[in-house]
């Protein structure tokens, strides 16, 4: 049983979690999130803490954002758009109970001090920006550290945001550019 109760955007979210790990969650049922809904959610971050584990694509990004501001010690757990996709449709109700197991496992905190571990220089010199192979880039090593895909900018901010250290994210970079073709 997961300790924290897991936020998701929709029913069938929470059904692919239920037959994935056995965990308690809440639905936003979108960005229109009402009170009695928002009571829920503080509720169980006062009491047992969150994972925010919304859809990757523009509108789970601006929940997950939204939910962040209130609670900001959440944690967060993500998957890949690959992942998450049917048939063109992006949601977790998509992804396999692996993805979403491997996901919930990998979920961090946000740092609250803002310690700039990573800039926009370590972005190109990592070929993470400016790079013909930059997204696809950004998207594996996203996914191997838990921390989603995002533009250049949004990837560094996710590592200083979520405590990565340089040590842990060389390792992970020497790793996966061995690994590709």
């Amino acid at each position: 049983m997961i300790k924290e109760v897991i936020i998701v955007e929709g029913r069938d979210d929470e059904a692919s979690i239920s037959r994935a790990v056995e965990a308690t969650t809440i639905a936003t049922h979108g960005f229109g999130i009402k009170k009695e809904t928002f009571d829920l959610i503080e509720k169980a971050y006062i009491e047992r803490g969150l994972i925010i584990f919304t859809d990757p694509d523009f509108a789970g990004e601006k929940i997950r954002k939204r939910l962040q501001e209130k609670f900001p010690k959440s944690k967060h757990a993500y998957l890949t758009r690959n992942e998450a996709n049917k048939n063109g449709d992006i949601g977790i109700e998509n992804a396999t109970a692996e993805s979403i197991i491997e996901a919930l496992s990998k979920a961090r905190c946000t740092i609250i001090e803002n310690k700039i571990e990573f800039t926009m220089q370590d972005m190109i010199k990592y070929k993470l920006a400016g790079a013909s192979e930059a997204s696809k880039n950004r998207e594996g090593i996203g996914k191997i550290l838990g921390i989603g895909y995002g533009n250049a900018k949004e990837f560094v901010n996710r590592l200083n945001q979520y405590g990565v250290k340089r040590e842990e994210f060389e390792k992970i970079w020497t790793s996966f550019m061995h690994q590709k073709p």
